[in-house]
């Protein structure tokens, strides 16, 4: 390896042992204006290569900041687009861990050209192969933008990830912007952890995703396919726990926990297959729940990775603020699910109001849906709807009971088709694994002509 610096150890830490092969060390800046010199620019401030994570070929690049701050150049982001075509012609993950000042001055606009050469490779690869970067040092100015066209970005804890540094934010005078906390909260980050706990995250994900947009993620299972799950009925509203519940051995890996916590996303395995699922921990649906959401079904669709959700909607979240941006955001989500062509299933525990139409529903091409035998699923609850039915004199509970009996049942939903299967809570594990073994051969094909939607 070409030095025994931060950046080179944090590779090794990364992959399996004896794995690493690094290309380009000998790589030096080609600049010399304003006494730059090789000797002061070994690697050119990032270690490139590729390795094995679990086995599973994986190519790395790792800013080294102990070389001019690991600031980017014209070769430096050479080494990287490299790797990036290296990657896509192999199909296999890209991860990046960051730790630079930013731009090279000495460089100018050769410096500038290259950050828009690296934002090309990583447009290019999205959809094609998983992108993963941890963030540790200083993340500044454009290179944050590389982790924004990440797929995935975990913080060191007392790393700094900004593209106006907070000193230059107008107004701002006591907050932090650049804190791993609050780009956390922001969404901009899926978790904060120690470096060595970011490292380990980050080779947990890559044993959950499939290598490329060809491949399945697939491991064997050693949990009980007929588990019975009890947390849906113990506690309908803990979604979190719902998840745990229904995934193999009880393992989740969850995506943005600290951002928009009204919605959950991230993956699980059932039967040994990697699943996406998208759970309300919330009933009532916010813009940032909403794109998030919409992202990660997006990045499922890319992958071929079947998505699961667990419905318990009755609404949006009502405030000046969300009915700004709610609807927009709402239609952002829908959009993400019917242009979903993955196996889709969703769990459904309450649903009503349009919110549920946004989640998954059975119009928007869920596969199979499940609904447990309380469950309700219509326009508006009885007691509402009684309010508006009902006349002077009438006997409103009662109306309330004959209409959540006539139109907010499982019952009545499955009836009309809207429903495939009413399911006991500690059967669910075993007919979603069952619904996507039948769906493991789906093929859905566009009827439009089209290159992209909009929404």
């Amino acid at each position: 390896m070409s030095s025994s610096s931060k950046a080179s150890e944090r590779i090794l830490s990364l992959l399996d042992e004896n794995s690493f092969v690094e290309v380009g060390a000998l790589v030096t800046a080609r600049a010399t204006s304003f006494n730059l010199t090789p000797e002061q620019t070994p690697s050119d401030g990032v270690v490139t290569g590729y390795g094995t994570i679990d086995g599973n070929l994986v190519f790395v690049y790792s800013q080294d900041s102990s070389v001019l701050g690991g600031s980017i150049g014209e070769m430096h982001a050479k080494k990287i687009a490299d790797l990036y075509d290296l990657a896509v012609r192999t199909g296999a993950p890209v991860i990046g861990l960051l730790d630079s000042t930013g731009l090279r001055l000495q460089e100018g606009t050769d410096a500038l050209n290259a950050f828009g050469t690296i934002y090309a490779k990583q447009a290019k690869a999205s959809g094609v192969i998983p992108q993963i970067t941890g963030v540790f040092g200083t993340c500044g100015g454009g290179l944050a933008l590389v982790a924004g066209m990440s797929d995935f970005t975990f913080i060191a804890e007392d790393a700094k990830l900004f593209v106006n540094s907070p000193n230059a934010i107008d107004g701002n005078k006591n907050k932090d912007t650049a804190a791993s906390s609050f780009k956390a909260e922001s969404g901009a980050a899926d978790a904060v952890a120690s470096e060595e706990e970011v490292l380990g995250k980050i080779r947990t994900l890559v044993s959950l995703l499939p290598s490329n947009n060809e491949d399945e993620a697939v491991s064997e299972c050693t949990d009980d396919l007929n588990r019975a799950c009890t947390a849906i009925a113990a506690n309908a509203e803990d979604a979190s726990a719902a998840v745990r519940d229904l995934a193999d051995n009880y393992e989740f890996f969850e995506t943005k926990a600290d951002f928009a916590k009204d919605m959950i996303t991230g993956f699980i395995r059932l039967n040994g297959s990697t699943v996406g699922v998208v759970a309300n921990a919330q009933t009532k649906l916010s813009t940032n729940g909403c794109r998030k959401a919409a992202r990660f079904v997006n990045f499922c669709d890319a992958f071929e990775i079947p998505v699961v959700t667990y419905t318990n909607a009755d609404g949006f979240a009502s405030t000046e603020d969300e009915e700004k941006t709610v609807a927009r955001a709402a239609a952002q989500l829908a959009g993400a699910f019917a242009g979903a062509t993955v196996p889709k299933l969703n769990v459904v525990v309450n649903a009503i109001g349009s919110a549920y139409a946004v989640m998954n529903a059975k119009a928007l091409g869920a596969d199979i849906t499940i609904a447990l035998p309380e469950t309700k699923i219509g326009i508006m609850e009885g007691r509402f709807a009684a309010q508006i039915l009902g006349k002077d004199g009438d006997d409103k509970a009662a109306l309330a009971k004959e209409y959540d009996e006539l139109q907010n049942s499982s019952a009545s939903a499955a009836a009309r088709g809207y429903v495939d299967q009413i399911s006991e809570a500690a059967d669910v594990r075993k007919y979603v694994i069952g619904a996507l073994e039948m769906l493991y051969t789906k093929r859905e094909d566009s009827a439009f002509i089209k290159k992209h939607g909009t929404v």
